[in-house]
């Protein structure tokens, strides 16, 4: 008999990822929608690939609603909870996605009490944003970010204060170890389709010169095609009850600039490489919004150590350029 697997969220970027990857091993997928539209825009992607979509199935569910979730899951062996709020702009409140993050993470997961393994996509959100002395450090899955730390944006909060709130109802539960987190970097890569929200707007930003220099940030980068081989292996590999952190090089956005020049030298002169100064940046923040969601992120160079990820799943991650060009020829070709 074939497993079921569900997947909220299935209409995300790195969902449909996923979603390719389990129907490719001979799963049945139940994926959860907002509305009917996204369906159809998942089984165009998925056929698009070549693969069959005759075990691919939709529910329209809202995370913020109790309604239906636990007739979704009653029969699914395995359970990967990818949708999470994330609006274009932060709103003033720091704690104004927690509790839509919070309370559909645990909507998720009493909805799966049955279920063998419980895989829930986090973020480095979740484990880097704490106050550091040095501006260069290393971070690893023992790391959890403090939301009271003033810099942080209202999606970092939500973010931690979701995952802690997963792992503390397992624990509750005596299930512990049916749960995993995932918590991938900046996810790049390419695209299944044309519709993949704001996941590759920085690529985007930069190809096009929107801003003639870039904020002195950086980012642990991961593909979007590893994250989604990370949930696959995750569901059977011993890795109950831990944190996956999935991120392989950091690069900045001055060395990004400088890598996708190189990727596209015909449009070399546009990209921005130029480092705005930090203090600089800090100010201009006062007044611009995309800025002011940066704040977390000013003058730090973050590197994940994500080597637990690789001895307990087997998976070696693609370097960062390799998901940044893979971005960039899908968003320019």
């Amino acid at each position: 008999m074939t497993d079921t697997v569900l997947v909220t969220g299935i209409g995300g970027f790195i969902a449909k990822h996923l979603t390719a990857q389990l129907l490719a091993a001979g799963y049945a997928v139940r994926g959860t929608v907002r509305s009917p539209s996204r369906a159809e825009e998942v089984r165009l992607a998925m056929q698009a690939h070549g693969l069959s979509t005759e075990r691919l199935s939709f529910v329209t569910l809202d995370l913020e609603s109790d309604e239906g979730w636990e007739e979704t899951a009653r029969d699914c062996r395995f359970v990967h909870h990818v949708a999470a709020p994330f609006p274009l702009v932060q709103p003033a409140d720091r704690e104004a996605l927690v509790p839509a993050a919070r309370d559909g993470a645990l909507r998720v997961l009493k909805a799966a009490a049955g279920a063998e393994r419980i895989l829930m996509t986090s973020s480095i959100a979740a484990m880097m944003y704490a106050p550091r002395a040095e501006s260069r450090f290393t971070f690893g899955p023992q790391d959890w970010s403090d939301p009271e730390w003033s810099p942080n944006t209202p999606y970092v909060v939500a973010k931690t204060r979701a995952e802690r709130a997963a792992w503390a109802y397992m624990d509750e539960i005596g299930r512990r170890e049916a749960l995993t987190a995932i918590n991938p970097g900046l996810v790049l890569g390419p695209p299944l389709d044309a519709h993949w929200g704001t996941s590759l707007d920085v690529v985007s930003m930069l190809i096009q010169g929107k801003y003639p220099a870039v904020p002195p940030v950086a980012f642990p980068i991961v593909d979007v095609r590893d994250v989604a081989a990370l949930h696959v292996k995750a569901m059977t590999a011993p890795v109950g009850g831990q944190r996956l952190l999935a991120a392989a090089d950091t690069l900045s956005l001055s060395e990004m600039g400088h890598l996708l020049r190189t990727i596209l030298p015909q449009n070399a002169r546009r990209i921005p490489t130029q480092q705005l100064p930090l203090a600089l940046t800090r100010f201009l923040s006062l007044f611009d919004k995309s800025l002011a969601t940066l704040k977390p992120d000013l003058g730090r160079y973050p590197v994940a150590d994500s080597r637990l990820t690789t001895e307990l799943t087997g998976l070696s991650l693609r370097p960062a350029a390799e998901a940044v060009k893979a971005a960039a020829l899908a968003l320019y070709l």
